[in-house]
């Protein structure tokens, strides 16, 4: 009976992996629009869902919000030490790191 039960789990968590995907994929599509209407708040609402969509699915696949936090810090330590893009590129990539360390997430 126990590995039914976990079978239902492991399906029912597949169907919920599928459907954020789908989510994200939406979400995405939201932004673009948002953009196009040039709509500062409807683009802040889809960044913050796509934001969200992708916590939840990396909590899904086994990734916890901590890691993910600290992959995005080290990313950005890593992009700030081999940036190409330009002054603009790294000031934007420094500004975001240090608000993300402040709020200590």
């Amino acid at each position: 009976m126990r590995a039914r039960a976990r079978e239902i789990d492991v399906a029912k968590n597949l169907k919920m992996i599928d459907w954020l995907k789908a989510e994200i994929v939406d979400a995405v599509a939201e932004l673009f629009k948002s953009l196009l209407m040039k709509s500062s708040d409807a683009v802040c609402d889809a960044l913050a869902t796509l934001i969200i969509l992708a916590y939840i699915l990396g909590q899904k696949v086994g990734v916890g919000f901590a890691a993910v936090d600290a992959k995005i810090k080290n990313k950005l330590h890593l992009s700030l030490e081999n940036s190409l893009g330009g002054e603009e590129w790294q000031d934007n990539l420094s500004e975001l790191l240090g608000y993300l360390e402040k709020t200590k997430r």
